[in-house]
């Protein structure tokens, strides 16, 4: 049973990016419209980061720590980017293939590993400060607040390790979906709560010190009666602003949560593996049949909604200046007004395609390729 689970997590990855469950031809990705260019992307530096995200359903996203630009590939190369000039500052060979992305603070620059480990390096030179294996397949980056660094596994078991030593604190175990999708929203941390969304569609908040359950909130109900019917992980970055959450699910909804209760604010139907983003009072998504839309954060009404890149299997959104960014299969970046959802920009990155979600750090953008091509941009 267990080796065909992992069959089928390795299969889902197209039905996330929103192809057709009941075809073995992946749909033709529609077209790209053209429209008058009122931005323009400059490259600034770009490198190239070993094997990437390799042949498997990873998103291994860089993060952005002080001066420097975390990343990982596959194959367990860890990358340190003067984040301006894109020099290299130091290169680490891990021993095990990397499938969670890089999490960064306090000091350490956190990976998960397809084996199971954690693996902890100074910001500084790379030097490795402790190894922890939390038993199961890590596919999303660990969270740190200086305390403990926070885990989720393949199998929705959270884990928690001393931030100083990677010794174990805690863990809590929850039972996952008879099927889900290849992949682990990443946790949240706050110094109160360690946060995650599940593969059954709910959301768990648990005591940081010990580990208990403060609240816990079901965002999707399953429906259906396939298995693949029923799928509503919740794959997507959560997101954390003002004392709220923000969640979406798979097949499901996207939810706006008080953070300290767990209490829903508002919900509305929706489909997306790849999380939301935040700007200008609205909410954004990428949704798995392609769609990009904006809705209002307070009245939960669909301010815009582009149809235009059906199918393209669409990367998270971010926001970038008064922008929308998302990246496609065809490595194309993107670029919406935040007002109308209107094409404003648009550049190709490279043909492999673009899967994890760009990050922004002030004027800077950051696109990580599925094939290992990271590239600096800056508005003109």
């Amino acid at each position: 049973m267990k080796g065909w689970k992992v069959a089928a997590l390795l299969s889902l990855a197209a039905i996330a990016a929103g192809c057709s469950s009941n075809s073995s031809k992946e749909p033709e990705p529609s077209e790209l419209v053209e429209f008058e260019h009122e931005v323009q992307l400059d490259e600034q530096w770009s490198r190239s980061i070993g094997e990437g995200q390799g042949e498997t359903y990873n998103r291994l996203m860089p993060v952005v720590y002080g001066d420097q630009l975390y990343v990982t590939d596959v194959e367990g190369l860890v990358v340190s980017v003067d984040r301006e000039s894109g020099k290299v500052n130091w290169k680490v060979e891990l021993d095990e293939p990397v499938s969670g992305g890089v999490g960064a603070g306090y000091g350490l620059v956190l990976v998960g590993t397809l084996n199971g480990d954690v693996v902890a390096l100074d910001v500084a030179d790379g030097a490795e400060k402790w190894r922890a294996s939390v038993g199961s397949e890590v596919l999303s980056a660990p969270a740190i607040n200086g305390d403990i660094v926070l885990v989720q596994t393949q199998d929705d078991t959270l884990v928690a390790l001393e931030a100083d030593s990677g010794e174990r604190r805690w863990s809590y175990e929850s039972s996952p979906a008879v099927l889900t999708l290849r992949g682990t929203g990443a946790p949240l941390l706050t110094n109160q709560l360690a946060i995650a969304g599940l593969s059954t569609g709910k959301v768990i908040a648990l005591d940081t010190r010990r580990g208990l359950p403060v609240w816990e909130q079901r965002i999707a109900i399953p429906q259906g009666r396939s298995e693949l019917e029923r799928i509503v992980d919740i794959d997507g970055t959560l997101l954390q602003s003002g004392g709220k959450l923000y969640v979406v699910t798979f097949q499901g909804r996207a939810a706006v949560l008080d953070l300290e209760s767990g209490r829903i604010l508002w919900q509305r139907d929706a489909s997306s593996a790849s999380g939301a983003a935040l700007g200008y009072g609205s909410v954004y998504l990428s949704l798995a049949d392609g769609t990009v839309q904006g809705i209002d954060e307070r009245s939960n009404t669909v301010l815009w909604s582009n149809d235009q890149l059906a199918r393209r299997q669409l990367s998270g959104p971010e926001v970038f200046s008064s922008y929308v960014v998302v990246g496609d299969k065809e490595g194309y970046l993107h670029l919406l007004s935040q007002v109308d959802g209107r094409f404003v920009g648009r550049t190709r990155v490279d043909s492999s395609g673009i899967r994890a979600r760009a990050v922004v750090e002030g004027d800077w953008l950051y696109v990580y390729a599925n094939d290992g091509s990271l590239v600096a941009y800056t508005l003109r």
